[in-house]
């Protein structure tokens, strides 16, 4: 029970690999807020209604949105631990030419996997502050390291990723707020296995790069998340874990 009263904000965790962090952190012992622009009442059925859970209807890409999430979830809990930045545009997507990527999408994506970030982390900043403590947790991914073709906003969106959590990490340290993130591999999470363009894409090269052959799924990267939200993880900041397998053999 590392994070007994910790409350701790998932976004994008109505399903997927946010619905995993949110069941192992729940175990754990924190409340658990799945802020999701999905409805979040299968999730919350999933865990196991509580009242250490909770779910809100959020657009990370809107500021208002984010605002109004963290307003209710400090009057419902009185603080803030966590915040766990997994909403992202992934498991829906289409590899295809950097060229023939449509603008329309490219703005989409970006508003969510990088805006997104950026306005969620503003905004929990205030009760951070107030508290002289919190961690952020960015969800990243390994195609950074591997600078994967036919994606291209993608990689770029999670590229960002990891270089906002290392400028976070050194601009947030002041207020007692560690800034960390998770780079999976490829995980056969329900929503990225429900697309076969996602899971047929250059699928024999993700599995010969692996060290550890087989597939990844969600509870694969849960433990990761887990220790960068507990006190094991106090004296790290500014880190990217690569969790794919022994895939990608550096930093980000």
């Amino acid at each position: 029970m590392r994070l007994a009263d910790r409350v701790v904000i998932v976004t994008g965790g109505a399903a997927g690999m946010g619905l995993a962090f949110a069941s192992r952190l729940l175990s754990e012992g924190a409340a658990i807020v799945i802020a999701d622009i999905k409805d979040s009442e299968p999730a919350l059925n999933a865990l196991g209604h509580s009242d250490r859970t909770l779910g809100l209807r959020t657009d990370v890409s809107q500021v208002d949105s984010v605002r109004s999430m963290i307003k209710t979830v400090f009057e419902r809990f009185g603080r803030i631990d966590v915040l766990i930045n997994n909403a992202a545009i992934f498991a829906t997507l289409e590899p295809r030419p950097f060229d023939e990527i449509d603008e329309q999408d490219w703005d989409q994506l970006m508003a969510v996997n990088v805006k997104g970030v950026w306005n969620c982390v503003r905004e929990v900043a205030p009760v951070f502050r107030a508290q002289q403590s919190g961690r952020i947790i960015n969800i990243a991914s390994a195609v950074v390291g591997k600078g994967t073709a036919l994606m291209l906003h993608y990689v770029a969106s999670k590229g960002a990723v990891v270089a906002m959590t290392r400028a976070l990490a050194r601009e947030l340290a002041s207020i007692g707020v560690t800034v960390n993130a998770v780079a999976p591999g490829l995980i056969l999470s329900d929503t990225v296995a429900a697309n076969p363009a996602i899971t047929a894409f250059q699928s024999s090269a993700v599995m010969q790069a692996r060290s550890i052959k087989r597939d990844a799924y969600p509870e694969d990267v849960v433990g990761a998340v887990a220790f960068l939200a507990s006190d094991d993880s106090a004296f790290m900041s500014g880190q990217t874990l690569i969790v794919d397998g022994g895939s990608v053999f550096s930093t980000l």
